[in-house]
């Protein structure tokens, strides 16, 4: 073990532990101590990235077409803000859900408030923005 390491103990119920396990060997750790790194890496990631740093990310979305005036609203953003939004993709789940994969960059403020606008207009039903790319300050 390295010098800088630290060894930790994590208690967790039996059934959510083989759960982990499982999620682990099918993604290709090596170990539980590999994935956690990982997963807290993760988690620590947005807070890193300052409002004012150039990113780029995707925000996907599922919502119900049929949901009222939603489609419209989406596009109505996707054009406000088409600087930003730089590619899409839309698929059709079923006979109404409908899933999209919108692609954003600039800087980090601007992206969640666009995400978040998304996000939270009625009919969607999850949404998620990732950050894969993060600028230069």
């Amino acid at each position: 073990m390295a010098k800088d390491t630290k060894r930790f103990g994590v208690s967790l119920p039996k059934g959510l532990l083989k759960k982990f396990d499982k999620k682990i060997q099918n993604e290709g750790y090596n170990n539980r101590s590999e994935a956690i790194r990982d997963l807290i890496r993760d988690s620590f990631l947005e807070d890193k990235i300052a409002d004012d740093q150039e990113v780029a990310g995707t925000l996907t979305i599922i919502f119900d077409h049929d949901s009222g005036e939603l489609s419209h609203q989406l596009e109505s953003i996707q054009h406000e803000y088409y600087q930003k939004i730089i590619s899409k993709l839309h698929i059709h789940l079923d006979q109404t859900h409908c899933l999209e994969v919108i692609v954003l960059k600039g800087k980090s403020k601007k992206v969640k408030a666009i995400a978040k606008k998304i996000i939270t207009l009625r009919g969607v039903k999850h949404g998620k923005l990732t950050f894969s790319y993060s600028g230069h300050k």
